[in-house]
């Protein structure tokens, strides 16, 4: 009997023992369950993989597409300043999610090729950058921010090949730069555009949620508290356990109400003032009169084409003509067609003064060169680069081409003036949103080190010669004095910075207006004093 419950207590604890290492069928029952739902996983992810390969393949479709088109002008493309944006934007971050999509597969050669290349591939800086280049032109020229999202430039006609449309990621990556540079103005115009592209139905990985926060907080940050409380409840509706909206839902409710009490307090004396006000009106408005606009608003409606003084009068004064400067051997059997451009300060225009040939020459040899263009610091005389100005430059010397040194012979022949102390022609290219805000180019008698490191004197004229068209901006503006010069490619404008006396002309204030559309190249001359005692006269000239 003894024996008999050894035995089964045996059994028994082997069975027990056995269950440790095996499952027993009810468990193994679950296990069929649980393959079951490994291989609805599996199917999951290879459907997802499947997904992932069509986005590559749809990304690699559409991006063939587009450098097959951008590659066959890559200037004129590039020249449309939302195809510069979006190019940063793809190169800097989208380029980076799909690096992310695609690196389970470390034995592809794309990844490694990617992953090389990325290190050349523009920063966050870079994308910055062109996002605000972007938001320039928008103040400059006065556009909307549908009418950039579209597309509609000034200059680029309806079924223009590079026109390009931003999308919803496009305009909320706007407006979130605009919001990081506390910029609330522009956040909200880009964050109401994405919304509203998002309204008529446009798909996209931004939700409406996520714009309606930066928009709504933007909108207070203006100090409009209404608008702000109207879009935290529409947020609201859309997502009612969204934490910051439901904070700020209170405290706009708390400062709108406190507002309204202040403002009611302050009724009965704002009517007393109403009274004087109307008073005071008309002197207001005749002092107003009076003032002059600021610098910027000159500057920015002169580059639309806006607030130019010259008068019919005036431009009745101005001709073209052939010059040969006073029968220049070398200009008499070919003069030059020169056209008066302005009267005072007086700048003229000369056509067909550069080839297409020498232009192209002039251009592959500034490319390799071309670097942030910096301007002499007035104060310490040092090179440096400055947010005013935004190009890049490089500089061509006349030995190291025949060409160089033809064009600089052919600007002393023009002009009458010596060469041999002037500054190297400078190469300057503008892209997109690319300007030169208002400057002098000589030094003011409060810079009287200006160019002391070049021992040739202060700058006493400019040559500037236009390289190509710009299809949309990129004019030369005198702000003093409402003057606004157009690019066309092969002509040059030449005006004198100095008076024959050697002081400084300050009507010659002058700048570049950011290129709205199109690409612009220019080469300058900058010509210095030393060496035109004898070539420039004391009385008037033709030239003057």
């Amino acid at each position: 009997m003894a024996l008999s419950w050894f035995l089964l207590s045996f059994l028994f604890h082997s069975m027990y023992a056995h269950n440790d290492f095996f499952t027993s069928i009810g468990q193994m029952t679950d296990l069929l369950y649980t393959e079951k739902d490994l291989v609805k996983s599996l199917k999951e992810y290879i459907r997802q993989e499947e997904n992932r390969l069509e986005q590559v393949k749809e990304w690699a479709d559409k991006l063939d597409s587009l450098t097959n088109t951008a590659t066959q002008d890559p200037e004129g493309f590039l020249g449309h300043p939302v195809n510069a944006f979006k190019l940063m934007k793809r190169l800097n971050s989208e380029w980076a999610n799909l690096e992310s999509l695609v690196l389970k597969d470390t034995t592809n050669g794309f990844i490694s090729n990617l992953t090389v290349q990325r290190q050349f591939f523009p920063t966050d800086e870079d994308q910055t950058g062109a996002a605000k280049a972007l938001l320039r032109l928008q103040d400059t020229y006065q556009l909307s921010a549908n009418t950039i999202s579209n597309g509609d430039l000034p200059g680029v006609t309806s079924g223009v090949v590079h026109k390009s449309r931003m999308t919803v990621a496009d305009c909320y990556e706007l407006g979130k730069i605009a919001y990081s540079e506390g910029d609330y103005y522009h956040t909200e115009l880009w964050m109401a555009q994405a919304l509203t592209q998002l309204d008529e139905g446009e798909e996209s990985t931004i939700d409406k949620v996520t714009v309606l926060d930066y928009l709504s907080y933007a909108i207070y940050k203006q100090g409009e508290l209404e608008r702000a409380l109207e879009l935290t409840k529409r947020m609201l509706k859309l997502d009612p356990d969204h934490h910051r909206a439901n904070g700020n839902l209170k405290y706009f409710e708390f400062q709108l109400e406190k507002q309204r009490k202040t403002q009611a307090e302050n009724k009965e004396v704002e009517d007393k003032k109403r009274e004087k006000k109307v008073l005071d009106k008309r002197d207001t408005e005749r002092k107003r009169s009076k003032d002059p606009l600021p610098e910027r608003k000159k500057y920015e409606m002169l580059c639309r084409g806006e607030g130019i003084k010259l008068t019919p009068r005036r431009q009745s004064r101005l001709f073209c003509r052939y010059y040969d400067n006073n029968h220049n051997p070398l200009l008499l059997l070919a003069p030059v067609k020169q056209e008066d451009e302005w009267d005072r300060p007086r700048i003229v225009r000369f056509h067909d003064i550069i080839s297409d040939s020498e232009i192209e020459t002039v251009k592959e040899m500034a490319k390799p060169r071309l670097r942030r263009a910096t301007i002499s610091n007035p104060i310490t005389g040092v090179l440096e680069t400055a947010p005013y100005r935004i190009s890049k430059s490089a500089w061509l010397s006349g030995y190291e081409h025949s060409t160089i040194e033809k064009i600089n012979q052919r600007i002393e022949d023009i002009t009458g003036l010596e060469m041999d102390t002037a500054e190297e022609l400078q190469v300057a290219n503008y892209g997109v949103g690319g300007q030169y805000e208002p400057h002098f180019d000589f030094g003011r008698k409060d810079e009287p080190d200006a160019f002391k490191e070049l021992g040739t004197g202060n700058r006493i004229a400019t040559w500037l010669f236009y390289m190509s068209d710009v299809s949309a901006g990129g004019a030369t503006v005198f702000p003093d004095v409402g003057a606004a010069v157009w690019p066309k490619k092969g002509t040059a404008v030449f005006w004198y910075n100095l008076f024959a006396s050697g002081e400084g002309d300050y009507s010659t204030r002058h700048a570049a207006c950011p290129v709205l559309v199109g690409n612009k190249w220019v080469s300058n001359k900058w010509i210095h004093e030393r060496g035109q005692e004898f070539r420039r006269p004391c009385a008037v000239s033709e030239m003057e």
